[in-house]
């Protein structure tokens, strides 16, 4: 699992650093949330000072119900769910790719 850390930064504007990348034993919501707070607490940040989350709309991740999302809602009630603007690129390539050869074979040979 890749976290990544977005934030506003001294000058005011909005930065976006890789954080850690973390070996997961699962995927189920209760783990993933587990090794988050774990790699956070590692460098003294809260889940209760977050302010958003992103992913992909796995039912896993994004479930209002026991995904991630409602999981670190529980602990922070101003983490709002946002579905990953990444991975909503990467479905409409995927989407484009099947429908025009041209792309298909490009994403194809870059693979």
């Amino acid at each position: 699992m890749a976290i990544i850390i977005r934030f506003v930064g001294c000058d005011g504007h909005i930065q976006e650093r890789f954080f850690d990348i973390v070996s997961v034993h699962d995927t189920n919501s209760s783990t993933l949330k587990s090794d988050i707070c774990k790699v956070l607490g590692k460098h003294n940040l809260l889940v209760s000072n977050m302010r958003g989350q992103g992913y992909d709309g796995a039912s896993n991740m994004s479930s209002e119900w026991s995904g991630l999302q409602e999981l670190l809602l529980n602990d922070c009630p101003y983490v709002y769910y946002i579905h990953c603007f990444a991975h909503r690129l990467q479905l409409a390539l995927n989407g484009a790719a099947k429908e025009v050869g041209l792309v298909w074979r490009f994403f194809f040979n870059v693979e």
